[in-house]
């Protein structure tokens, strides 16, 4: 326990406080599990916030990146390397997207999906006034682009004047997002499943009329799937389920499964109407090392099922979930896909999260009011039974 304070309390005077930390040092992680420095088991439910996909200590993941760390980590993106092209390749593949860039993180692809879509609507009238409508409680991240476009004025008060030129409309809300265009409207983004804002899927006619929307007056549609993507919600991008597909689209998170990595996709329309060589760029972006960790993330998706997987434990969590809903009075809903869920309560959750974790179980919140479910994809149903016992004794 002596050990775990004092690196606390070292931690404390060496970083910059803007995370207010639970008082634990993980130290190693195998399968869905994670150990402190005493040893100390949690059955990890968040998943490093959606990103432990494939969970911890994956041989073949691990050997990968040994194999790549002793070949070349970077070389950066004046050359070509082949982890990075085999990458695009199977992320063409999966999404049915026609380009790459990669990023380092998820904030970063969405500041390229930013600034593709201000380049194409700068390339149809060479004007540089046009617009982007996002949604209330949204989140997209804490760079000064993906701040710009994130619902929440509390993230975005301290720092103004934000990019200039964003509206607001609410999720699921065809009028509002209607009544917010304009002429110089170039792009409307939002998150399939809302992550941040309280797990809020969009629904299939929402998604469908905005498309429709979108078609119709030459608007970008972007996604952002950052959280909600990569199998996490019963099929390899959320938007896969509702037939339709955005022009841009974001992703990160478990696309490197713990690598720092992210990526934004666009149709060939977008590809040739927008961002051209000097627009953009990343030192690091795409390096082998990253790069290796998509491909054999992606490879592991599809040699051990992934996504059958997360439709069919998704579809337990929810059974299991609901039975809380009913049993208790101060639960009020859920809400989600897959194995992205929220239990909404009619109260704060953080007493909840503290007691979970010390029981052994490692839950995070989304608002307030909210438990979030995020955990590795590769759980089973005896692990949902496990967490359902550790939380029920946390709600008694």
């Amino acid at each position: 326990m002596e050990m775990m304070k004092e690196y606390i309390e070292e931690a404390e005077k060496a970083l910059l406080h803007t995370y207010n930390r639970y008082q634990i040092v993980f130290d190693k992680g195998e399968g869905v599990y994670l150990y402190d420095l005493n040893g100390k088991k949690y059955l990890d439910f968040c998943a490093g916030i959606a990103v432990f996909a494939l969970g911890y200590k994956n041989e073949a993941y691990n050997q990968a990146l040994k194999d790549q760390i002793d070949k070349v980590i970077h070389t950066s993106n004046y050359y070509y390397n082949v982890p990075a092209i085999e990458a695009a390749k199977k992320l063409q593949k999966v999404s049915g997207m026609d380009r790459v860039f990669f990023t380092n993180s998820g904030a970063e692809a969405v500041e390229g999906a930013i600034k593709a879509a201000r380049k194409y609507g700068y390339l149809k009238d060479g004007q540089t006034d046009h617009e982007i409508i996002a949604m209330e409680h949204s989140f997209h991240g804490r760079t000064m682009g993906a701040l710009s476009i994130t619902g929440n004025p509390k993230y975005r008060e301290a720092f103004q004047p934000m990019i200039g030129n964003i509206r607001f409309a609410t999720l699921n809300d065809f009028d509002s997002v209607l009544s917010q265009v304009t002429e110089k409207t170039c792009a409307i983004i939002f998150e399939t499943v809302q992550g941040e804002g309280g797990i809020h899927p969009a629904t299939e006619e929402f998604m469908k009329k905005v498309k429709a929307l979108c078609e119709e007056k030459d608007i970008l549609l972007i996604l952002d799937e950052i959280q909600c993507g990569m199998g996490r919600c019963g099929s390899m991008f959320a938007w896969q389920k509702y037939g339709i597909q955005p022009d841009i689209m974001t992703t990160a998170k478990a696309l490197g499964c713990g690598v720092p990595v992210g990526a934004f996709l666009m149709t060939e329309k977008v590809a040739e109407n927008s961002l051209v060589a000097g627009d953009h760029g990343t030192t690091y972006g795409g390096n082998p090392l990253a790069a290796s960790a998509i491909n054999k993330v992606l490879d592991l998706f599809e040699e051990n099922h992934i996504i059958e997987n997360v439709n069919m434990v998704g579809g337990y969590l929810e059974k299991r979930l609901d039975e809380l809903v009913e049993k208790y009075d101060f639960i009020e809903t859920r809400r989600g896909r897959g194995l992205m869920q929220g239990l909404v309560f009619n109260c704060p959750v953080g007493n909840y999260i503290q007691k979970a974790l010390d029981a052994g179980l490692v839950l995070i919140n989304a608002g307030t009011n909210i438990i979030r479910f995020i955990p590795p994809l590769v759980i089973t149903k005896e692990h949902v039974d496990e967490m359902m016992v550790i939380l029920e004794s946390c709600l008694q």
